[in-house]
């Protein structure tokens, strides 16, 4: 098994959540396995981990290694999407990650204001504003310019065309390196199929299950940076 010890990967996995009063919250369907698959496998070929997930996210089970293995991940919790951008700008700005690998699944848009206390269960109706969250990916290639950055492109229920055609244009305009393309009607328990997509649109991979795309990905992410320090 090749050794990518040298590196120092941050990966994002899991939801986050945006508040509409102080009890209720929008969230998404990410249970944060894919991240923890990633996180896992890095740790098995001598990566530096940074994890940061979403809250009830799944996590590398880290009794499953050494001591000295488990010593090489750093996990972050994050509970919003502004949680998750103080994260980066005040807490990992100015580390040096060779790799970063954004499997979160951010938000797009957040409630405009949250209520203050509770709204009341009596209204028959509720209108809600919600407004655009910034880029979390952007952000990360503005930080980190000239570290690998490999981006996800969720759809439902689209042709297979359609989905590559969709998560290319996501790398065009976040300046990623590679994106893994899927679809969420195709993923069931032990099973999710992706695409790996370059920057000079070519299918690098397919993938089956969130092993395989974890393997890939390590892989990726450790023969990009030895050509680069050639």
């Amino acid at each position: 098994m090749e050794n990518t010890k040298k590196l120092n990967i941050l990966i994002t996995s899991g939801p986050t959540r945006e508040y509409i009063d102080n009890v209720r919250y929008i969230s998404n369907k990410s249970s944060g396995q894919l991240g923890a698959a990633i996180a896992t496998e890095a740790l098995k070929r001598g990566a530096y981990v940074t994890l940061v997930h979403g809250v009830g996210s799944s996590l590398p089970d880290i009794s499953c290694f050494r001591k000295d293995e488990g010593k090489r991940l750093t996990l972050i919790e994050i509970e919003t999407v502004q949680d998750l951008s103080k994260i980066i700008r005040d807490e990992l700005e100015g580390k040096t990650f060779d790799a970063i690998i954004h499997a979160m699944a951010v938000l797009d848009y957040a409630p405009e204001q949250q209520v203050n206390g509770k709204l009341s269960s009596k209204n028959n109706e509720i209108t809600l504003r919600f407004i655009k969250v910034p880029k979390i990916i952007k952000i990360l290639r503005e930080l980190w310019p000239h570290s690998l950055l490999i981006g996800f492109k969720l759809e439902a229920g689209i042709s297979n065309e359609e989905l590559l055609k969709r998560a290319y244009a996501s790398l065009v305009e976040n300046k990623a390196d590679f994106v893994v393309a899927n679809d969420q009607q195709e993923i069931s328990e032990g099973k999710h199929p992706a695409y790996i997509i370059n920057a000079q649109q070519k299918r690098v991979a397919t993938c089956n299950t969130k092993q395989d795309i974890a393997k890939k990905l390590i892989e990726i992410a450790s023969d990009t940076t030895q050509k680069n320090s050639i």
